[in-house]
């Protein structure tokens, strides 16, 4: 398993270099070349993690992210979204890097934005401990004895990794300085909502006790914020 991290690691970091890197025109751009190092160094040790003390569920996350379990709403959610992800790169490289559009940003900004990512996959560390059914996918893992939880983070928010997710969709663009790709991220906050709503139904309707929770656990993303 640890095998096939590591290569779909590398394939995807490959895949993301390829997009912005080829819209950028040039290698020589220093804030891609750390943007991919950190997260596919965080992703690893987060990887290596689980596979120490969570093997199910890295097998989960490492499962295609269309998948024959899940409601067709949420694989062409899916789909959407790796399209989305593969446009906003390349966005980024256009703006940051080839036609400039941006004026260079300041080192503090861009120091924030690696800060956004780190925080983004350290704090996925804290979900991964406290729910092992956290798969990427919307559906009920009945064979791996699926329960609500309602510890750790998710004793504040109910979709704990989404509030994280925020952070690595603000640092993204604020690392690589493009204001273009900081434009859309308000698009995809609304994206990850709309499927936050949508997954609560399945699991209310599916999931044992989830209704209850939702009603002692009020926010979704940030606590008093919604």
């Amino acid at each position: 398993m640890i095998t096939r991290l590591i290569l779909q690691t590398v394939i995807w970091l490959t895949a993301m270099g390829a997009l912005l890197f080829g819209a950028a025109g040039s290698l020589a751009w220093p804030a891609a070349w750390w943007y991919l190092i950190e997260l596919g160094g965080l992703s690893l040790w987060l990887g290596l993690w689980l596979a120490r003390h969570d093997p199910g569920l890295l097998a989960e996350r490492l499962a295609p992210f269309v998948q024959a379990q899940q409601s067709r709403w949420d694989r062409l959610f899916m789909m959407g979204v790796a399209l989305a992800w593969c446009g906003w790169l390349i966005v980024m490289g256009l703006d940051a890097m080839r036609f400039r559009w941006s004026a260079p940003f300041p080192v503090w900004l861009v120091s924030f934005g690696s800060l956004c990512v780190f925080l983004c996959l350290f704090l996925c560390c804290f979900v991964f401990q406290a729910n092992s059914y956290a798969a990427p996918v919307v559906k009920i893992q009945t064979s791996r004895g699926h329960k609500v939880i309602d510890t750790g983070p998710y004793a504040h928010v109910r979709h704990p990794m989404y509030g994280a997710a925020l952070l690595l969709l603000a640092g993204t663009p604020l690392l690589l300085g493009s204001w273009w790709g900081l434009a859309f991220v308000p698009v995809m906050v609304i994206g990850i909502g709309w499927r936050a709503v949508r997954e609560e139904r399945v699991l209310a309707d599916q999931l044992d006790g989830y209704t209850a929770y939702m009603a002692r656990v009020r926010y979704r993303f940030v606590p008093f914020v919604w």
